[in-house]
């Protein structure tokens, strides 16, 4: 009996894989999923990074506050952000630095612009967004302190 059991088990070893259409079904099917997961996936991304920024320019302007309280007027357009890190040379009262790890660049690696006089008020603090240039809709809006 067990004779005649090893050939019927060895047949159905040698039938038990999966046919090229099986794998092509199995891939097609992985395929669409992807397709439909990814862009929702990739939207999420986008508003974490503008969140992120949203943030960011938050917490710069409450440095940009406390530089205040101790010099007496907001950092110049020419001193920057550098301000809140680095003492500048003309400025004894500085007190800082104002920021624990220095002035980080936007959720795009673009540097944060800094306007002191502002257009929106008695600074402008913001980000081109994603494309890196003023104007834009969607990721590529402008975010500013305004």
């Amino acid at each position: 009996m067990r004779a005649l059991m090893n050939p019927v088990r060895l047949r159905l070893r040698a039938a038990s894989g999966f046919t090229l259409l099986e794998l092509l079904v199995v891939m097609v099917i992985i395929g669409l999923l992807v397709s439909y997961v990814a862009p929702k996936f990739f939207a999420h991304i986008g508003k974490a990074e503008v969140k992120t920024a949203r943030a960011q320019i938050d917490s710069l302007e409450k440095a940009l506050d406390a530089y205040r309280l101790d010099v007496g007027g907001y950092p110049s357009t020419e001193q920057g952000l550098a301000a809140l890190v680095t003492a500048p040379s003309d400025v004894p009262q500085w007190k800082g630095p104002y920021l624990k790890k220095g002035v980080p660049n936007d959720p795009w690696h673009h540097p944060y612009q800094y306007k002191q006089p502002g257009e929106h008020g008695e600074f402008d603090l913001f980000s081109f967004g994603k494309d890196g240039q003023l104007g834009g809709t969607g990721e590529a809006e402008d975010l500013g302190n305004w």
